[in-house]
């Protein structure tokens, strides 16, 4: 058996024959297969769709539509789908034909239980290994495709794109908490977009950018007359999200009495918009952001206990930029690149005395801020230090870390920032940092930086 993980695989049995088909499916069961038995090809029509966790052990000769007239209909769905015949002896030509056409294999009656297990279970590992090859590959591609988006190769980005696409694959509401431009409207938006829901909408709204008196309207909708200015019906965000997503940034900010009316809708699945009194069903994934711990807030008395309690199923915590100071070089070259196609500029050269003061700057702002900075830097509109201030580790990471600790990570982001543009080279590396080759190795292997993770990354 295959040690890749995959959904149990079952077998779809269609035979007219009632006891035939019980006879088959009990030897199938005794094996330790599971089986769903159809009489028909129209009744076992639904149990069949792409990347469908089933093998098809179907009679030729069926009321309706038959077999081999079903096998192209299959083939269209799942190519790879295996559809084992079972045959009449007169039947033996059609069934080589059917083989020609992508019949997996065919069984001759009269046949043995052995014969009939023997096959299927081939049958069942070679769709669990389609299977779980067609998982893992849309594994990498989604990692792939999220590294472009949620840029960085720390170990905490690491962690962060692995939660997201665990995360996304579930129905889950989710809780995001980071600082300020941190980039939460990202994970949610990659929450989606890795989710079974993608196709559906993408409704962002931020409670902390509406006055008190739109936020139930923007939320909820209304009817027409509702309220004063309210001339015609209007669908709320709640609705606009329905088999989608509904990304509720700075939820901290939601009024209370709003905060009463979500907790209904979350847990009814139903809205009602202002001014009227018909639930209208909405089905959509809920992710909240907040920059603030919504249980101490709920503790004081500033969010609702079991608000809280429904939205917060699973979290995500946001590093700031000043926790992954390695990513640093990385992001400001892509944001600088970003604002050179925007502004028909050429890119300039960071010099390594400014690379070493990004490095050194403590971002209270975080990838807003160092968005910020890589315009003004394309555009031309430094003339002195890219960053503000004395440029050295501000006060909230002195606070949390020893001097050697800070000067562990900021050579951790020097030496993994030269390594990810010269392509994980060693030796050239050495060259631009000035180092004996020898000790940057020692300060690699000290400082936990592989550079194989960095080759070919430049």
């Amino acid at each position: 058996m295959s040690s890749l993980s995959t959904p149990e695989i079952a077998v779809v049995l269609v035979e007219d024959d009632e006891d035939v088909r019980h006879g088959t499916a009990q030897a199938l069961e005794l094996a330790g297969l599971h089986v769903h038995c159809y009489g028909s090809v129209e009744a076992a029509r639904r149990s069949v769709g792409p990347s469908a966790p089933v093998v098809l052990l179907c009679d030729v000769n069926l009321p309706g539509m038959h077999a081999t007239d079903w096998l192209p209909e299959v083939r269209a769905v799942d190519a790879d789908l295996p559809m084992i015949l079972v045959t009449g002896h007169g039947d033996i030509a059609m069934a080589v034909k059917a083989l020609q056409q992508g019949a997996y294999d065919f069984i001759e009656k009269p046949a043995s239980s052995d014969r009939i297990v023997a096959v299927v279970q081939r049958a069942v590992e070679k769709r669990r290994l389609v299977l779980a090859l067609r998982a893992a590959d849309g594994r990498a591609a989604a990692q792939r495709g999220i590294e472009a988006v949620m840029i960085g190769r720390s170990a905490a980005m690491q962690a962060l794109r692995r939660t997201v696409l665990d995360l996304a694959g579930t129905t889950a509401d989710v809780l995001v908490y980071g600082e300020t431009g941190s980039g939460k409207d990202l994970v949610a938006r990659c929450l989606h977009d890795y989710s079974p829901r993608r196709a559906g909408p993408f409704v962002p709204i931020n409670c902390g950018g509406l006055p008190e008196t739109l936020v139930e309207s923007e939320l909820f909708g209304h009817e027409a007359g509702a309220f004063t200015g309210a001339q015609k019906a209007r669908a709320g965000k709640l609705e606009s999200a329905d088999r989608g997503t509904l990304f509720l940034d700075e939820i901290e900010s939601m009024p209370l009495a709003v905060q009463v009316k979500l907790l209904r809708v979350l847990q009814e699945r139903t809205v009602e918009r202002l001014g009227s009194n018909r639930a209208l069903p909405v089905d959509c994934r809920v992710v909240a952001a907040s920059k603030t711990d919504l249980l101490v807030a709920s503790e004081d008395g500033r969010f609702r206990a079991d608000l809280y309690y429904r939205i917060g199923v699973a979290f995500i915590h946001l590093p700031p930029l000043r926790e992954r100071r390695e990513d640093i070089g990385m992001l400001f070259e892509h944001f600088a690149l970003l604002a050179a196609s925007r502004y028909g500029r050429d890119l300039p050269v960071l010099q390594p005395a400014q690379l070493a003061e990004l490095l050194a700057y403590d971002w209270p702002g975080n990838l807003r801020e160092l968005g910020n900075v890589a315009t003004r830097f394309v555009l031309g509109l430094v003339t002195g230090r890219l960053t503000p201030g004395s440029g050295g580790a501000a006060a909230p990471t002195a606070a949390t870390q020893s001097l050697n600790e800070q000067l562990d990570q900021f050579e951790r982001a020097l030496i993994a920032d030269t390594l990810r543009r010269l392509g994980g080279d060693v030796t050239a590396s050495a060259k631009a940092l000035q180092l004996p080759k020898q000790t940057l190795y020692d300060k690699m292997k000290r400082l936990q930086v592989q550079g194989a993770d960095y080759r070919n990354a430049g």
